[in-house]
């Protein structure tokens, strides 16, 4: 069950956001302010943050600056200020999307859902990751093979993360590149295998390989005795 975390300083819209996205299967916690946000979501380490801009404590701003700080947790921001700028900055700050109240809530939940597809549960990774030598930190964005730390470009840091949460896992090109560079991506798969070329430099022999399964896609292969049964 994924955990949603409900940012909102009016209680009738904190209860209708839970009532909706509970009854669709997900768990909620919920904080009223910016300061109990960011202290929920250290705590709880949801898989998405829906976050009203306009908050006591730290605004919606400013706890989106932390999450992101923090790492790549998906954040949906509800507001009542509808201005193309609020929306933009929003986003640029790091929002993957934005909702305008008032607003249906069955199209949150959807928004909900989508956001979730696209980032493949990006909170599912932000707990550090170990396959055999690797140890991959999605909340600092940080890759460590034993001791040595990973030179990584962000879209090389974000494959690299996707790989080891499914070790031995076959993941497809088209399924790296919507979870990487998004549905909307206008490139090709080409894309992926260039970046591919790069990671196995960086992981070096003393990583885990990365093995190409041909037609398909890529595998992070784990060390014999994390290889399922």
């Amino acid at each position: 069950m994924k955990t949603i975390l409900v940012v909102d300083d009016e209680r009738n819209i904190v209860e209708l956001v839970k009532l909706y996205l509970e009854k669709d299967g997900f768990a909620v916690v919920a904080a009223r302010d910016g300061r109990e946000a960011l202290s929920l979501a250290e705590r709880h380490d949801p898989d998405l943050v829906v976050l009203d801009l306009m908050l006591p404590e730290l605004d919606g701003w400013e706890v989106t600056r932390e999450l992101r700080r923090r790492g790549d947790t998906p954040i949906l921001m509800l507001t009542a200020r509808g201005d193309d700028v609020d929306r933009i900055v929003g986003l640029e700050l790091g929002a993957d999307d934005y909702l305008v109240k008032p607003f249906n809530p069955r199209e949150l939940v959807a928004r909900v859902r989508a956001i979730l597809r696209r980032t493949g549960g990006a909170a599912r990774g932000t707990r550090p990751i170990e396959v055999g030598p690797l140890r991959v930190d999605p909340r600092r964005r940080e890759a460590y093979v034993g001791s040595r730390r990973l030179e990584l470009r962000p879209r090389e840091f974000d494959l690299l993360a996707a790989m080891a949460r499914d070790p031995g896992v076959v993941l497809t090109r088209d399924v790296l590149l919507e979870s990487v560079w998004g549905t909307d991506f206008p490139g090709e798969t080409r894309t992926v295998d260039v970046h591919m070329a790069a990671l196995r430099t960086k992981l070096g022999g003393d990583g885990p390989p990365i093995e190409t399964v041909r037609g398909v896609g890529y595998r992070l292969v784990p060390p014999p005795r994390e290889r399922p049964v």
